[in-house]
């Protein structure tokens, strides 16, 4: 019956927002109040539920997002991305573009969490569609599949990185078959996928659609790579800092001070304030006026991600998650497709790829324990499932949509299906491994 009632809840907000024409924030909530209440969830405490559902996704989301527009902002304004796409489009040219994004999201992708490096990385898909006119959507969607793919299969992201200490299992060969599994992933969810979207109608957010400077306006190809990439830099050199500062507890504690997303998008912010703004002949007003245009822009996006963290909330309560797993985890199938399947349910049900693979691995650990199964393997299963057709239930589904400003049917078309693509191909490459190795 849990089941029924949210099946039915996902398709009340699906109706409220494309055909009742409601505001998507209005509707999480409306629907989240709905699911509580025909879940069990005591009404005195649906509202505390909203509110602590709100409360914890921006609490981790509104300062990566909002700093993340603001350095996008600057990185635009300043030519900055202009400079790179330029360099980008004389290594690779026009014809392979495209690649060169997918290549540098996932090298990024890696050590950045998704949110940052989706924020990061949509000003530079946005500069090469305005000079170079070519479709908004396959061009980005590949880039951001890349992104999607680090996100769920590989460690030191906080799903895969939890699944490997939850299952012990070893964590460099976890990122060594997770990388294997990865690029047969992002190649047929990102650039083949994408080659079927050209016509799908794109009109990127008006942040984005900055004037082309010419080349004497320009920063340095240097200034422009070091300053936008910098969250990279400095959450590489933090990671690194951990490796070799394990009995220096002060060097630990700056590294976890440093690599926290927040503080790294602060201090990106801050050096390309100079960098980027003073450093290219800017008023210290015009900075500000860029960033405050870049906060009202994302204003929307950010109450809507955090609407879809109140539906998630009442639906953990709901107790669907544990539900769902318990009835998939008696099933006679491979464990590896069992791990698959529940994170891939529990992922669709509630939204949050995070969410699905934790609560998946609590049900499916002493599966691991009992049958002996790889638990490399095993995590990537699970990481591959957490991905499952992303819908309107995921804050990630809302930044595709809004940055691309794209209506519900092309997100779904689009995004939606690149997760689903990755997702599958990820567990037929865990199935490979599994014979392999």
């Amino acid at each position: 019956m849990t089941l029924l009632t949210i099946a039915i809840c996902i398709i009340l907000l699906v109706v409220l927002i494309t055909w009742g024409k409601v505001n998507p924030f209005l509707s999480f909530l409306i629907v989240s109040i709905i699911a509580g209440v025909f879940t069990g969830i005591p009404i005195a405490n649906i509202g505390k539920s909203l509110q602590k559902g709100v409360g914890d996704m921006l609490g981790s989301l509104v300062i990566v997002i909002t700093l993340g527009s603001m350095l996008g902002k600057i990185v635009a304004e300043s030519g900055a991305a202009q400079k790179i796409a330029s360099v980008m489009m004389g290594i690779f040219g026009k014809k392979n573009i495209q690649w060169g994004l997918v290549c540098t999201g996932f090298i990024i992708g890696i050590p950045l969490f998704y949110n940052v490096g989706f924020v990061l990385m949509i000003p530079l898909i946005f500069s090469v569609v305005n000079q170079y006119k070519l479709p908004a959507v396959y061009l980005g969607l590949p880039m951001l599949a890349s992104l999607s793919v680090a996100h769920g299969f590989l460690p030191p992201h906080p799903s895969p990185a939890a699944l490997v200490a939850q299952f012990n299992a070893n964590m460099g060969l976890t990122l060594i078959y997770g990388i294997a599994i990865a690029i047969p992933a992002i190649i047929l969810g990102g650039p083949i996928f994408s080659s079927t979207l050209k016509k799908i109608p794109s009109e990127p957010l008006d942040t984005f659609q900055n004037e082309t400077l010419s080349k004497e306006k320009l920063p340095s190809g240097i200034n422009s790579f070091l300053t936008s990439l910098l969250p990279v830099f400095l959450l590489s050199f933090t990671t690194i800092l951990g490796v070799y500062a394990k009995d220096n507890e002060s060097l630990k504690s700056f590294g976890s001070f440093v690599s926290d997303p927040s503080i790294v998008m602060l201090i990106s912010l801050t050096v390309a304030t100079f960098t980027l703004g003073l450093n290219m002949k800017m008023s210290m007003k015009k900075i500000m006026g860029y960033y405050t245009e870049a906060a009202k822009d994302v204003s929307m996006i950010i109450l809507i991600i955090g609407g879809a963290g109140a539906l998630k909330q009442v639906l953990v309560e709901s107790g669907v998650s544990n539900e769902i797993a318990s009835i998939l985890k008696d099933l006679p199938l491979n464990p590896l497709i069992i791990g698959w399947l529940a994170a891939a349910i529990i992922r669709v049900c509630v939204g949050s790829a995070t969410v699905a693979g934790l609560t998946t691995a609590g049900i499916i650990a002493p599966m691991v324990q009992q049958t002996g199964v790889n638990p490399e393997l095993m995590v990537l299963a699970i990481g591959s499932g957490s991905l499952m057709f992303s819908h309107v239930n995921d804050p990630g589904f809302w930044l595709f949509k809004e940055y691309f400003n794209l209506s519900i049917k092309n997100t779904i078309r689009s995004w939606s299906m690149m997760e689903s693509i990755v997702s599958v191909v990820g567990l037929v490459g865990v199935l490979v491994l599994n014979v392999l190795v």
